[in-house]
């Protein structure tokens, strides 16, 4: 592919290609869709970039026309930009974020040659990184891989004690980001992982959650979770008219929950939206909870009224503004 110019990868053979370039530093990747017109928005951006950073490979590629790559990478809603070097990932980048996917772009490509000087002013930029993360929630474990998928021992004991102590946390699979993994050890001086915060202080790893358990702290020390029942009860009772979708009314990510957005917005009746992807415990419980597998799911009055199948047929016959008006 030439210098300054964005390439598109029409199948996973394509994207391993451009990812094995000897001649790149950097391979920037973006999921986008068509239909969204916040990803044509940063194909602009990265086109601009792509003329700025010529060592940097910047490629498209459509993420529901190549599903088993968008599988492969996790990859939920558009825009998303993985970042690759040595064929390996090393960050992501979910939302349209132009500022934020410049800054990235520009550290990572510089991070491979990096003079004694400007090394010190990518650090701060970790560490800003890093001070945020470990604030994202009340109480954030970083581990390797998942609650549900634990990628090694020491982890899955770790997730295994928090739950069984009722524990609400969130997770950073240090695996996913190698600058995180390893400028992790060194901002909180502690070399392992797991680690475990709760209000952005170390806590520590397996050993002192362990400690902290034997001893009866732990419950004292880390914020308990809010039932899952009694969280989804009140969000679906939130507002009158409720709707669990990927992304939000102003930026839809995912066909169908776009396409819904646009059937109420026609409705003039005012709804609240909760977006499923900012939430991996509301996202699988809602199913469970409403029996329902498939988002976007629109309740009124608290109840279900079904998804965007349902909702086009009763725009079809009418019956659409009395059910969300409770009338039905």
């Amino acid at each position: 592919m030439a210098a300054g110019e964005v390439c598109e990868a029409g199948s996973a053979e394509q994207l391993q290609q451009l990812l094995q370039q000897k001649d790149r530093s950097l391979v920037v990747v973006h999921f986008w869709a068509p239909w969204a017109p916040q990803c044509a928005q940063m194909n602009d951006v990265m086109a601009a970039l792509a003329k700025e950073h010529m060592q940097v490979a910047f490629v498209k590629l459509e993420a529901e026309a190549v599903p088993e790559v968008s599988e492969k990478y996790g990859i939920s809603s558009v825009p998303t930009f993985l970042f690759f070097k040595n064929s390996q990932k090393v960050d992501r980048l979910d939302g349209a974020h132009a500022p934020e996917l410049t800054k990235r772009v520009q550290r990572h490509a510089s991070s491979s040659s990096l003079s004694a000087g400007s090394n010190d002013s990518v650090k701060e930029d970790l560490n800003v990184r890093l001070k945020k993360l470990i604030n994202a929630a009340p109480c954030m474990l970083f581990m390797k891989g998942s609650p549900k998928e634990p990628r090694c021992g020491f982890s899955k004991q770790m997730v295994e004690i928090l739950n069984k102590h009722g524990i609400s946390f969130s997770s950073f699979d240090i695996f996913s980001d190698e600058e995180v993994r390893q400028g992790l050890k060194t901002y909180s001086n502690w070399p392992t992982y797991p680690q475990l915060y709760v209000s952005g202080e170390l806590i520590g790893g397996l050993d002192i959650v362990k400690e902290l358990e034997a001893s009866g702290e732990l419950d004292t020390v880390c914020p308990k979770a809010q039932k899952l029942e009694n969280r989804l009860k009140a969000l679906i009772n939130k507002a009158p008219v409720m709707l669990f979708m990927k992304g939000s009314k102003q930026v839809a990510k995912c066909g169908f929950s776009k396409q819904i957005v646009e059937i109420m917005n026609n409705t003039g009746v005012d709804y609240e939206t909760f977006d499923i992807l900012e939430d991996e415990e509301v996202r699988q419980g809602l199913k469970t909870y409403s029996n329902w597998p498939t988002y976007p799911q629109l309740y009124v009055k608290g109840e279900l009224v079904g998804g965007l199948d349902i909702i086009k047929e009763l725009k079809e016959t009418g019956e659409l503004l009395p059910v969300l008006k409770g009338e039905n």
